[in-house]
């Protein structure tokens, strides 16, 4: 089995990106192996990876549990940290220019995270999800600062119909004077879905406009649902 960086490098980005301007997501399958997500999923159980533990029921995001890594971050999390983030960057400068907003991502991951950290953006948003039955995440946006940026990543370890039932990854985007358009998608083990943090922009007869997004879970029905999340920017807490 070839390693992380090659399978990165001979995924389709030019598909990818075409998915992520028309749809606001792209989904890559099969990126990891079964024995890699069997060892993030075993990681969970290794509290010195982590630097905080979320209970989300307690602060009404949801009902599971989530945990933020520390640095350094494991080698597989950090390759697919440094590799997808020059192929993302170049999609979301386009974004930028459209939307005519100003402003440009460089084009290395270690330029995004000093420009994070000299905003006092200095901790990691890696984190692994964990749901159990009933299990599920409200609608919401990774932000986490002034810096962040408009593309992130989630990778599946657990196979739907199989490990879990239910559980869905859900999509909104909310369109200006028109109602919400809910998209649910149901990765696989091992895929990696590439999707939108705030807002993509969208063409319309007078240009492009920017259209609102935000991402959940629905209800975990039985069985357990794991997933590992790559945000690119850094948090202030």
């Amino acid at each position: 089995m070839k390693g992380i960086q090659e399978r990165l490098a001979a995924v389709n980005w030019e598909s990818s990106g075409t998915s992520l301007h028309e749809k606001g997501f792209a989904l890559i399958n099969q990126l990891l192996t079964g024995n890699e997500c069997e060892q993030l999923i075993q990681s969970y159980h290794q509290p010195e990876l982590y630097r905080k533990t979320i209970t989300m029921e307690r602060y009404r995001f949801g009902l599971g549990e989530y945990k933020y890594f520390k640095y350094p971050l494991p080698n597989l999390i950090q390759s697919i940290r440094e590799t997808v983030y020059p192929q993302l960057a170049i999609i979301a400068n386009e974004w930028m220019k459209v939307l005519s907003i100003d402003k440009k991502f460089p084009d290395k991951f270690s330029e995004l995270q000093s420009l994070c950290h000299l905003n006092n953006q200095q901790y990691p948003t890696v984190l692994i999800l964990k749901y159990g039955k009933g299990g599920h995440n409200t609608l919401h946006q990774d932000l986490y600062g002034d810096i962040f940026f408009p593309m992130q990543v989630v990778l599946f370890l657990n196979e739907p119909g199989e490990e879990y039932e239910g559980g869905e990854f859900v999509l909104t985007q909310q369109i200006p004077r028109a109602q919400s358009k809910v998209i649910v998608l149901k990765p696989r083990k091992g895929d990696m879905l590439i999707f939108t943090t705030n807002f993509r922009p969208m063409k319309g007869s007078k240009g492009y406009y920017r259209v609102n997004m935000k991402h959940g879970v629905s209800e975990v029905h039985g069985g357990q649902r794991h997933t590992l999340g790559i945000i690119f920017h850094d948090a202030l807490s």
